[in-house]
């Protein structure tokens, strides 16, 4: 998470700290390690208004019950040494009463107000930078990996959630809740899981899909029709919107005639391995044309490699691994393999041709 860029820059440390909430009340979720205990310890006691970010994340994702293990991971002995009121400083001796007298204000002055008031939507915004492949847990636990040059924004409430990818590509493995399927707004389209996995790339004129685990419903809408349905409490798509299943890959081409669906692709799992082979920071490539591999390659770096014109070059099937970021080394594997020479054409154009 370190690596994530978010965009909305103001008030950063409190999103910092909330994003650490969220990840924490995953983690005690699903039971803490020892390591985690240790983590979650030391973090706690840092700054005193984590505690605050603590609630304000169970309270968000609905995992209000979840506190109530945190009193065993502080020795009770700790907590019965005092018997009299204590101050922040003393944290960790009584955390089990802080929390008590916490949920007893904030359900008094939030809950206790309207049984009907919900918490404000989270919203940020994620990015990552040419060469750049992030992965970040979500509020509700659910993974999402960021490929490179890659924006997505995020916004959550108790009652949906909801991704908007902007740029790039992103895979998602979606934390099970029927009662908020999470979806992802993307080129006119909207698709939706209650817990699956998933790939999606957007490009210029259509979206690639990919199914890994689960199945996800795909509908055509555009986003501000989509945010309109949030807003009259339409939250799930129909039933009979179009169903992708585990091992299906889709191209969703975007045009005005709606006419966008094309036939679903049933996927090998060599298939699916080299399409997903960037979350490890590799390439695949299993014969396809040099023309493709000479595209896929300049996604992850800022100097970018061209072909001289010739249909012979353009045509080479390349087979090979290459990792993300080494170009230097890429351009030796060519000349070793391929007999494909290059020139630097300008500072950040490098043009390949073939050996005479």
């Amino acid at each position: 998470m370190s690596n994530i860029h978010i965009l909305k820059t103001q008030h950063l440390s409190s999103e910092q700290a909330l994003d650490k909430a969220c990840d924490l009340i995953a983690k005690i979720d699903r039971g803490l390690s020892e390591s985690e205990n240790a983590d979650f310890q030391e973090w706690l006691h840092a700054q005193p208004n984590n505690l605050h970010y603590v609630l304000k994340a169970a309270k968000m994702w609905d995992k209000m019950d979840d506190l109530e293990r945190l009193a065993d991971i502080f020795p009770k002995n700790q907590v019965n040494k005092r018997k009299t009121p204590i101050l922040w400083g003393s944290l960790a001796a009584s955390l089990l009463l802080m929390l008590t007298l916490s949920l007893y204000y904030f359900s008094g002055n939030v809950l206790h107000q309207n049984d009907l008031v919900q918490a404000r939507p989270m919203e940020s915004i994620y990015q990552t930078n040419v060469g750049e492949i992030d992965t970040i847990t979500l509020p509700d636990g659910s993974v999402l990996a960021l490929n490179t040059d890659t924006i997505v924004g995020m916004k959550y409430s108790d009652n949906f959630r909801m991704l908007e990818l902007i740029k790039g590509e992103i895979n998602i493995n979606v934390a099970h809740d029927t009662s908020r399927p999470l979806s992802v707004l993307v080129n006119g389209k909207v698709i939706q899981a209650v817990g699956t996995v998933f790939n999606v790339e957007v490009r210029k004129n259509y979206t690639e899909l990919i199914v890994t685990d689960g199945k996800v419903l795909v509908e055509e809408k555009s986003t501000n029709q989509f945010k309109s349905d949030i807003l009259n409490k339409i939250i799930s798509l129909p039933v009979t919107s179009l169903a992708i299943s585990k091992g299906e890959k889709i191209d969703l081409v975007q045009n005005k005639n709606k006419e966008s669906i094309k036939n679903v692709i049933k996927l090998s799992s060599e298939d699916i391995t080299s399409s997903l082979s960037w979350k490890e920071k590799k390439l695949i490539f299993r014969g396809e044309k040099l023309s493709h591999v000479i595209a896929e390659i300049n996604r992850y770096t800022h100097t970018k490699l061209s072909l001289e014109n010739n249909e012979k070059l353009k045509n080479i099937n390349v087979i090979g691994v290459f990792k993300t970021g080494e170009l230097t080394d890429l351009l030796v594997q060519f000349e070793k393999n391929l007999k494909i020479k290059n020139t630097k054409k300008n500072k950040n154009e490098i043009t390949l041709y073939l050996a005479s």
